[in-house]
């Protein structure tokens, strides 16, 4: 009785194919997981930045000139815990504040963000517009 070969893969041939899809498994894998920690990093980045900006916002609304200090706070945000540190210093003119509000996750010391911002004396209501206008007319543009 004649024999015949068989048409296949040897078992060698389909370990080494085995062994390439795990390898290329491993390494799309890895890379996802790259990019995923890249995107939670740059998504705590940009609301540790918000914060600092709300921060900054909230100082010069109070429309008060802030005292050279260092005050530090808790927020909620995003369904988070962040913890936020703002330290007012002089500048060097009167009446002009530096303001560098630094953000990280409450409970950490790493600082995520810092942002700096600048508070100058309070003006009376409207009187911002005033000196804008003015500058309009001066500088011959209409309206």
């Amino acid at each position: 009785m004649p024999r015949s070969r068989e048409n296949g893969f040897t078992l060698v041939e389909v370990m080494v194919a085995l062994t390439i899809v795990a390898l290329s498994l491993t390494a799309i894998a890895a890379s996802m997981n790259q990019m995923i920690d890249a995107a939670n990093t740059m998504r705590e980045r940009t609301y540790a930045s918000w914060i600092a900006q709300n921060k900054i916002a909230e100082l010069r609304l109070a429309n008060v000139l802030p005292e050279v200090s260092s005050t530090s706070g808790e927020v909620d945000y995003a369904g988070s815990e962040w913890s936020w540190r703002a330290v007012v210093s002089e500048t060097g003119i009167e009446s002009f504040y530096r303001v560098d509000v630094s953000v990280s996750l409450a409970g950490s010391e790493y600082v995520i963000r810092t942002v700096t911002g600048f508070i100058g004396e309070p003006v009376p209501v409207g009187r911002a517009n005033q000196l804008f206008n003015r500058g309009i007319r001066a500088s011959g543009a209409t309206s």
